[in-house]
């Protein structure tokens, strides 16, 4: 495993028992398979390194992460598709210690995914959340069609997910997606001050009830991603999906065909 901060796209460092992993892909911090490896691998020494009792989960730039990119050489990987990089993205769901994201921006289709890996989102009136995989014409990944249910009821993950709408940071808390709203300039340390509230407990507390909440989560995000990924691949062909891509370009309604 990489020592700590030897990883090219996020920064990692700590502050009394808070480990701050930072994405830095600015403005948007797209990501791929590279940057989901290395925030597992972050995530992974944080599990290692017995001074961190909770993580804080932070972005640079405008947008805390506004979804994927599958373009170019996705770190090296042989595999280099949604496939691979769901595999990848479990990893994040199996670590051991309560995390916080601080969301600044957008937290978009597979951003959204990333920001629901926490255990809590702290979340500027800026922030914007959409599960969008409809307006460009494919399903939702990430694990989403089973985590945002499993947060905020099927109801109002079903709202989102067929509509593709964005919520803003208040309308977030009154989901229960988000679980604060922060200005902006306070965010990050409110974040990193509710960490250390998690961190203030007994760890192994902490750990064993985040287990038995968190019981089979990794292994059913892993079922959900496997069949989201088979519905992405199909989807991927249609006539649909090249519109919504040029569509979201060109910044309009999409024409569909339903082919």
């Amino acid at each position: 495993m990489p020592e700590l901060n030897n990883w090219p796209d996020i920064g990692v460092s700590t502050l009394g028992h808070v480990a701050i992993v930072e994405i830095q892909r600015p403005p948007n911090n797209f990501f791929d398979i590279s940057l989901i490896i290395q925030l597992a691998e972050a995530l992974e020494w944080a599990d290692v390194t017995s001074d961190v009792r909770a993580v804080v989960l932070a972005a640079q730039g405008k947008a805390f992460c506004a979804g994927a990119s599958f373009s170019g050489d996705e770190g090296g990987n042989s595999d280099p598709g949604p496939g691979a990089l769901y595999r990848q993205a479990v990893r994040l769901f199996s670590t051991l210690k309560p995390i916080v994201a601080a969301v600044q921006g957008p937290a978009i289709g597979g951003g959204l995914g990333l920001c629901l890996v926490a255990d809590f989102r702290i979340a500027a009136p800026e922030a914007r959340f959409a599960a969008n995989f409809v307006k460009i014409g494919i399903h939702p990944g990430f694990g989403l069609t089973h985590t945002l249910p499993r947060l905020i009821g099927v109801q109002a993950a079903s709202n989102l997910f067929y509509t593709g709408r964005r919520v803003d940071g208040p309308g977030a808390v009154a989901l229960g997606l988000a679980d604060e709203l922060v200005s902006l300039e306070d965010l990050r340390a409110r974040a990193i001050g509710f960490a250390d509230e998690l961190a203030a407990n007994a760890p192994l507390a902490v750990q064993a009830t985040r287990r038995t909440l968190r019981a089979n989560l990794a292994a059913a995000v892993k079922t959900q991603s496997d069949w989201e990924q088979e519905e992405q691949a199909r989807l991927f062909k249609t006539a649909d999906f090249r519109e919504g891509v040029r569509s979201v370009q060109e910044r309009r309604p999409g024409h569909w065909t339903a082919a």
